[in-house]
C-alpha cells in the first residue's frame, strides 16, 4: 500500500506538471508567432505603400526605397522580393533573382487580391506575400513578398523547455519527497494496527489501538477495539461456560458418590434405607441427564451452519400442543393455563426447534410461579411477524439481572432453581433458537408482579440457511 500510494501520487503530480508545462510552452510558441507575423504585417504595409506611392513597381526603383528594404531584411533577418504585375522580379534584397520570373502560385493569387502566409517550423521563419495595390485605381500592380526569421522564438522556446526541465526536475524531486511523506503517514497507522492484530493472535487479548489523524483511520482503531471488546467478553463468557458445565456436572456425581459411599460404608442397611437412598442416587442421575441433553441441544442450535427443517406450520396448533403437554405440571402447581388466539397464524418455521423454546418459556412461567398463579400465553401477528407473548404472575426478575438471564447457566434465585430441577440453560436455549428464525426475545418483569417474554418471528422464512429434508 505504501508502495502504491507513493507510485500513485507521483504519477499524477509528474503528469499534471508535463502537461502544464507543455501546454504553456505552446501557448507562448502560438502567441509569439502571432505576434511576429502580425509586426512584420504592420510594418510591411507601410513599405508597401511607400512603394505604391513611389510607382516603384512601374519604374526603377530608388536608392532611398532599396535602402528602406535593406534595413526591414537586415531587421527581420530574412529577405524581401518585389515583382511586378507580370510576375517579373524587379527587386530582390539578395540581389540573385532580379530581372527573373517568379513562378509562384501565391505570386498568382497575390495579384488576384489574396495575400497569403507561410510559417515553416523546419527552417524557422514566416514568409507573407502581399499585394501591392494602386493608391489611385486600387488596382494590383505587383507583390511584395517578405520573409522573416523566427529563430529568436524558438530559441527562447528552446530555452524555455530547459528551464522547464530544470524545475520539473525540482518538483518531481520535492513531490517524491512529500509523497514518501504523506504515504508514509498515511500508511504508519495501519502498520501499528497489523503489529496490534499479531501481537493478539499470539494471545494478548488485552492489547488496544489508540490512532489519531484521519477519519476513517480513527474508524479502524475504534472498531477493532470494539471487535477486541467483544473477543475478550467471548472468551470470558467462554471461560465462564467450562466453569459453569464442569460444576453442573459435577455436582450430581459428587452426591451420587456421597450416597454410595454412605451406603457401602454401612453393614446391614435397612431396606428402606437403600430404596431412599437409591431413590435419591436416581434423581440425580436424572439431574445429570437432563443437564447434558440440555447441552448436546444447546452445542447443536450454536453451529452457524445448524440444519434447519422449515415448514409451514400452524402456531395456533402449536402452542395448543405445547400448553396440552404442560398442563400436568401445572395442576400440580395449581396454576391456570390460559391461551389467547387472535387470529390463525402460519408461518415458516421448524416445527422441533420451535417447540423446543416454546416450551422452555411456559414451563419456566409455570415452574417459577406462586401457588394458585397464573400463565397467560397470547398469539398475534401482522403481514409481516407473528408475537407471541407468554406472561406469568410469578417472582419476577430483578431489574439488574435481566440482561443477563438468556446466559448459560445463568439463574436469578439458585436455590429454588435447584429445587424446580432447572438446569439454567433453557432461555440461553430459546434465545438461540429465535435467532436462528432472525426473530428477536425481549423481556419485561418486575419483582413480585411476574414476568413477560414476547417473541417476534417472521412469518416467511426467506434467509439463506440449509434446509434439511
Amino acid at each position: 500500500m505504501h508502495l502504491h500510494i507513493l507510485l500513485t501520487l507521483l504519477f499524477f503530480g509528474v503528469i499534471a506538471m508535463t502537461v502544464t508545462d507543455v501546454v504553456l510552452i505552446q501557448a507562448y510558441e502560438n502567441h509569439a508567432t502571432e505576434g511576429a507575423i502580425s509586426g512584420v504585417r504592420s510594418y510591411s504595409s507601410k513599405i508597401i505603400n511607400n512603394i505604391a506611392d513611389a510607382g516603384a513597381v512601374n519604374s526603377n526603383t530608388t536608392s532611398t526605397l532599396l535602402q528602406e528594404l535593406d534595413n526591414a531584411a537586415l531587421f527581420y533577418d530574412g529577405r524581401i522580393i518585389l515583382v511586378n504585375n507580370k510576375l517579373v522580379i524587379i527587386t530582390d534584397t539578395f540581389d540573385t533573382e532580379v530581372g527573373k520570373t517568379l513562378i509562384s502560385e501565391e505570386a498568382i493569387r497575390c495579384l488576384e487580391g489574396t495575400s497569403n502566409s507561410y510559417t515553416s517550423d523546419t527552417e524557422q521563419y514566416v514568409e507573407l506575400t502581399l499585394p501591392v495595390t494602386d493608391s489611385t485605381t486600387k488596382d494590383v500592380i505587383g507583390v511584395f513578398i517578405i520573409r522573416a526569421s523566427l529563430a529568436d522564438i524558438q530559441e527562447t522556446k528552446h530555452y524555455l523547455i530547459q528551464l522547464s526541465s530544470i524545475i520539473l526536475s525540482f518538483v518531481f524531486l520535492t513531490l517524491f519527497v512529500l509523497a514518501l511523506i504523506f504515504s508514509y503517514r498515511l500508511t504508519r497507522p495501519l502498520k501499528r494496527v497489523i503489529e496490534t492484530i499479531d501481537h493478539v493472535s499470539e494471545g494478548y487479548l488485552e492489547d488496544k489501538v489508540s490512532m489519531k489523524g484521519y477519519y476513517e483511520i480513527v474508524k479502524i482503531s475504534d472498531s477493532f477495539n470494539v471487535m477486541l471488546d467483544k473477543i475478550n467478553k467471548l472468551e470470558e463468557s467462554r471461560q465462564e461456560f467450562v466453569s459453569n458445565v464442569s460444576h453442573e456436572l459435577k455436582t450430581p456425581m459428587t452426591s451420587i458418590k456421597v450416597l454410595a459411599d454412605s451406603l457401602l460404608s454401612q453393614d446391614s442397611v435397612p431396606e428402606e434405607l437403600y430404596r431412599e437412598f437409591l431413590t435419591d442416587i436416581n434423581d440425580e442421575i436424572e439431574r445429570e441427564n437432563k443437564i447434558i441433553t440440555d447441552l448436546l441441544a444447546l452445542v447443536k442450535l450454536d453451529k452457524k451452519s445448524g440444519e434447519m427443517h422449515i415448514a409451514q406450520v400452524s402456531i395456533n396448533e402449536l402452542l395448543e400442543i405445547t400448553m396440552r403437554r404442560l398442563k400436568p405440571i401445572a395442576q400440580k402447581h395449581n396454576i391456570e393455563l390460559i391461551f389467547e388466539s387472535f387470529r390463525n397464524v402460519i408461518a415458516d418455521v421448524d416445527e422441533v426447534k420451535m417447540s423446543l423454546a416454546l416450551t422452555n418459556l411456559i414451563e419456566n412461567a409455570i415452574k417459577y410461579n406462586i401457588e394458585g398463579g397464573w400463565v397467560k400465553v397470547s398469539l398475534n401477528s401482522n403481514h409481516k411477524y407473528v408475537f407471541i407473548r407468554v406472561s406469568d404472575s410469578g417472582i419476577g426478575i430483578p431489574e439488574d439481572e435481566q440482561e443477563m438471564i438468556f446466559e448459560r447457566f445463568y439463574r436469578v434465585d439458585k436455590t429454588r432453581a435447584r429445587a424446580t430441577g432447572g438446569t439454567g440453560l433453557g432461555l440461553a436455549i430459546t434465545k438461540n433458537v429465535v435467532l436462528m428464525h432472525k426473530g428477536s426475545i425481549k423481556v419485561t418483569s418486575k419483582e413480585n408482579e411476574g414476568t413477560t417474554f414476547t417473541l417476534r418471528i417472521p412469518l416467511s422464512f426467506s434467509f439463506n440457511l440449509r434446509e434439511t429434508v
